[in-house]
């Protein structure tokens, strides 16, 4: 019976964000809908008619990708103001990141996230550190821009075009900040404003977003996470793997035992995160059965044991990620050790070198690219026996 509910409460926070922005859109698009009459010329034909709604749809996804901006930019004006340092920015797939002092472009894609903006945090004093305003600021300048939008929208109303695109930066905007801003915990997506007052209720939490964004920014320094401080990749207990911020040091410390090619313990352990109640992130919970995917096969686990493995969802997803360097790896070692496919292995290792001229963290490239190695070599010594 209690699994019963909690698989019931899954499923109804797996669909209640949908259904939430649903609504979202739904009342935007209506109010955009009433404005399109007001503007709307005259006698346009069809040929006219579908240009307008073309235009309007060109419009309505430059303002997504501005708002997009401008909420990785709140995080990053309000974290340089309160004391941490430049890492990274990116939208879509296109990232700048601070390596070797210098500012670089690099291309990266995550699946689930239109943008990013990581820093490097300062030092925590007894404990703690400024991380409300680092966490609220994309959500306070996309409100910003909508009161912005809003207002330009009534100067101008009684201009064509212009203040359509007004109103839609307006709602779009608020609904970024609203969405972003107000503490909401659906399944296991935590947003901006959860994160902050979780970290404002649990130092265990602060604690880990400490780490998190301490170790992103020592890896584009080139810093590989088995050269980091171990106690940083302690696993949380149960309670504390429930929290997605803590949660991450679960995955981290599974990242920091491949990194340092100890397969049977992270084997061990990712089969032991995978199994908690968690609230491991979609694409962390993919990421790491692709890990335990590259540990069992280094440990000579046969095709007919893995394949259960490779599920409909996770096929999915590593198609979806197909650029992202931990999956090449994968896609690699299976081609090479499950399917002793060599023709296959070259094309996957030739698009992981060509990915690797653009990805933004060169230190963890070379841990996968050594994985593929040792991959390689057991190859060899297969062939020889």
């Amino acid at each position: 019976m209690k699994k019963h509910r909690e698989k019931t409460r899954g499923a109804w926070k797996k669909w209640l964000f949908p259904l939430v922005f649903a609504c979202i859109g739904a009342v935007c698009g209506l109010l955009i809908a009433r404005s399109i009459d007001r503007y709307l010329p005259d006698g346009l034909g069809p040929a006219h008619f579908l240009l307008f709604y073309a235009l309007l749809l060109l419009g309505l996804f430059l303002v997504l990708f501005l708002q997009t901006i401008l909420h990785e930019a709140g995080h990053l004006v309000f974290g340089l103001a309160t004391g941490y340092r430049f890492s990274s920015f990116r939208v879509a797939s296109f990232m700048v990141i601070r390596l070797d002092g210098t500012l670089r472009l690099k291309r990266l894609s995550l699946a689930g996230t239109g943008g990013q903006c990581l820093l490097e945090p300062p030092e925590l004093v007894d404990g703690k550190m400024p991380f409300v305003l680092y966490n609220l600021g994309g959500s306070m300048l996309n409100l910003l821009s909508a009161l912005v939008c809003l207002g330009l929208y009534g100067l101008t109303r009684s201009l064509s075009w212009l203040p359509l695109f007004f109103l839609m930066g307006a709602l779009i905007g608020a609904v970024f900040a609203l969405m972003n801003g107000i503490p909401l915990r659906l399944g296991a997506v935590d947003n901006d404003g959860y994160n902050a007052w979780s970290m404002s209720r649990n130092p265990q939490a602060l604690g880990a977003f400490w780490v998190q964004m301490k170790a992103n920014a020592l890896t584009a320094q080139g810093v590989r996470l088995k050269d980091m401080p171990a106690d940083w990749f302690q696993v949380p207990d149960e309670a504390g793997m429930k929290n997605s911020m803590i949660a991450v040091q679960g995955v981290f410390a599974c990242n920091r035992l491949i990194d340092s090619h100890q397969f049977p313990e992270a084997r061990d352990l990712i089969q032991r995160v995978l199994a908690m109640d968690s609230a491991i992130v979609g694409v962390h919970r993919s990421l790491l059965r692709c890990d335990l995917l590259t540990c069992r096969l280094l440990l000579g686990a046969s095709k007919e044991e893995l394949a259960p493995m490779r599920t409909r969802e996770q096929e999915k997803f590593m198609k979806t990620m197909k650029n992202f360097p931990a999956v090449l790896r994968t896609e690699y070692i299976w081609a090479l050790l499950a399917e002793q496919d060599e023709a296959r292995a070259g094309q996957i290792k030739a698009h992981f070198d060509a990915v690797g001229r653009t990805y933004p963290y060169p230190s963890d490239w070379a841990g996968e690219q050594e994985l593929m190695e040792l991959a390689a070599g057991k190859a060899r010594q297969e062939e020889l026996v």
